[in-house]
């Protein structure tokens, strides 16, 4: 029998990172992982193929601007959906092909195979090909993921009423995508076939879209992406969903309780992902399951059993890649006997859509429940000189600051190049940085990083220089 210091049963992002980790600190390592691809969602069905996606169908539609900067197209400009996906496809297996590299390189074993507790220290895996083999392990850590939810009254074919899974490989563009559920993923994925050439309407629970974030990046994404042609149905609650031939029928209830009926040739159903335990019998290891189907874990992402622990969307927590990064070598250092943390609240959170959306920290809405005293600078991206010059002009960036300390609470952006902004708001948060001392740094011109200094000088007694 083989036996490890460190088994992580999943290869996603927090899986196959912690296996890292584990293995630069002298750990014996080994993944466990169901598929014969290494990754897990994000590199293979999430995060890595819809920004491959998002990022083609941006280019397509950015051609119909060219001719504002002097450009000049002849003849048709055709989408060659089938090579888009192959593309797609070709930046996964790149991608995964880079994570088998480290595996080797830092000498982690990789088991293929469904892994399940046979006990506490004992971990069988399941093989394609019938066979079953148990390894030994002194720590495990489950970092199994998430899939898909659904409703209960609907039926996934996988055909027209999809998940985002089957939307990543459709062999078509639609005429007329319905999407149930106006969060993250179902707004990427709709911006993607809307620049395609898809009639695209959003039916959405809540009374408006990306309802996790900031109420005004949400207001600001609906007028963007409505201006595209996208259409929103907020506070309306789905009754059925029934597939007719190649049509879809999806009948929801507005707040008034009206009947509303939209008839597609795809329906998109993307409500959310559940924790992802099916087959790992966590009961014979005694780890806890939540009624959320949750890993219960301590501050230290320790489970019931002890030398057990779990990371990632399968733990509560925003279901987020990099914040399952940052528990797997959390983990990792403290079974090396270092003290890790992480600030939660500092784990930022973007949509990927164009103008892009990012925030961290504490939205207006959290703070006036809180009760929290504070002042707000905001700062529009058409008053910025980049921005003219690249004709990005939606979106701005809001400061929210302590009104006694001017200490940032929060701060919540939209606009071009904004998931990669917020980290100049993640580590100024980190060090505690007021909106003065962000206020007061050199911000290189022209670039879209200075509407975050603007909007810092607004937080600090209305300074804002270019509005």
């Amino acid at each position: 029998m083989s036996s490890f210091d460190v088994v992580i049963i999943g290869s996603g992002p927090g899986g196959y990172v912690s296996a890292i980790r584990c293995a630069q600190l002298g750990f014996k390592t080994a993944i466990v992982e169901k598929y014969t691809s290494l990754g897990g969602t994000c590199l293979n069905v999430g995060c890595i193929p819809s920004k491959a996606l998002l990022s083609s169908s941006h280019h397509y539609s950015e051609i119909a601007h060219f001719a504002d900067h002097g450009i000049e197209v002849s003849g048709d400009v055709k989408i060659n959906l089938e090579k888009m996906i192959a593309r797609k496809q070709a930046v996964v297996d790149q991608t995964v092909g880079g994570i088998n590299y480290l595996m080797d390189k830092n000498k982690i074993t990789v088991f293929n195979g469904i892994g399940s507790f046979v006990d506490a220290t004992h971990i069988a895996v399941a093989k394609a090909d019938g066979t079953s083999e148990t390894i030994e392990a002194k720590y495990t850590v489950i970092a199994t993921g998430s899939k898909p939810s659904s409703l209960p009254f609907i039926k996934i074919d996988k055909e027209r009423i999809i998940t985002s899974t089957e939307a990543l490989a459709l062999k078509e563009v639609p005429k007329h995508l319905v999407i149930i559920g106006g969060g993250v993923i179902g707004i990427e994925l709709g911006q993607v076939y809307l620049r395609l050439g898809a009639q695209v309407s959003v039916v959405e629970f809540m009374d408006r879209i990306i309802p996790g974030m900031d109420g005004a990046l949400s207001k600001e994404l609906t007028k963007v992406l409505k201006k595209q042609g996208m259409k929103f149905y907020v506070s309306h609650k789905v009754k059925s969903v029934e597939r007719n031939g190649d049509a879809v029928v999806v009948q929801a209830e507005n707040a008034k309780g009206e009947t509303i009926t939209l008839e597609g040739d795809y329906s998109l159903v993307s409500v959310g992902r559940r924790p992802y335990t099916d087959g790992l019998n966590a009961d014979k290891a005694g780890v806890k399951i939540s009624d959320r189907g949750q890993v219960e874990v301590n501050d230290h992402l320790q489970t019931s059993t002890p030398n057990i622990y779990a990371i990632g969307d399968v733990v509560r927590g925003a279901m987020l890649a990099h914040k399952a990064e940052e528990e797997g070598v959390m983990v990792a250092e403290i079974l090396a006997g270092q003290k890790p943390h992480i600030d939660y609240n500092l784990i930022p959170g973007v949509v990927y859509t164009w103008p892009e959306v990012a925030a961290v920290g504490q939205t207006e809405e959290q703070l006036k429940a809180a009760g929290v005293k504070y002042k707000s600078g905001s700062f529009p991206f058409k008053a910025l000189g980049r921005a003219r010059a690249s004709a990005d002009l939606d979106g701005f960036v809001k400061i929210l600051a302590d009104e006694k300390t001017d200490e940032v609470l929060g701060v919540h952006m939209i606009g071009a190049r904004t998931a990669d902004l917020i980290a100049e708001a993640v580590t100024a948060m980190e060090f505690k940085a007021s909106a003065e001392d962000i206020s007061r740094m050199s911000h290189a011109h022209p670039t879209f990083a200075e509407a975050v200094k603007e909007a810092a000088l607004a937080a600090t007694e209305n300074r804002a220089l270019h509005v």
